[in-house]
């Protein structure tokens, strides 16, 4: 999903500082400049990337793998994240799928005959 900055309404003093960015060159478009400064936000709050990976799983948009990457968690800290906001973890994968990625992840360890 893509949005727009013209539904932005930023205050006015901001707003100045992305139109210089921009005509400095250092961007090409405000929404570039936008996804870049939310990018550096995400990474220098770990509580909001935690919050957003879980939101987005509990809502069924990533699996607990992409969630704990986003989080930049283990697995295992991420199910107790889950866990602690009362998020229950869900495997759309079959068992089929499931098997497979288990036969995967064992040969690329070393651990498969």
């Amino acid at each position: 999903m893509s949005v727009t900055t013209d539904s932005l309404q930023l205050p006015g003093f901001l707003q100045e500082q992305i139109t210089a960015a921009q005509e400095a060159g250092l961007y090409a478009s405000e929404a570039e400049l936008i996804a870049d400064a939310v990018r550096t936000f995400l990474a220098a709050r770990p509580d909001v990337r935690l919050a957003t990976a879980c939101r987005l799983y509990e809502q069924g948009k990533i699996s607990l793998g992409k969630a704990a990457e986003l989080a930049a968690l283990d697995v295992e800290r991420l199910k107790q994240a889950l866990a602690e906001r009362g998020i229950s973890r869900t495997a759309p994968e079959s068992w089929e799928e499931t098997s497979e990625m288990v036969r995967i992840a064992l040969q690329k360890s070393g651990r498969a005959a």
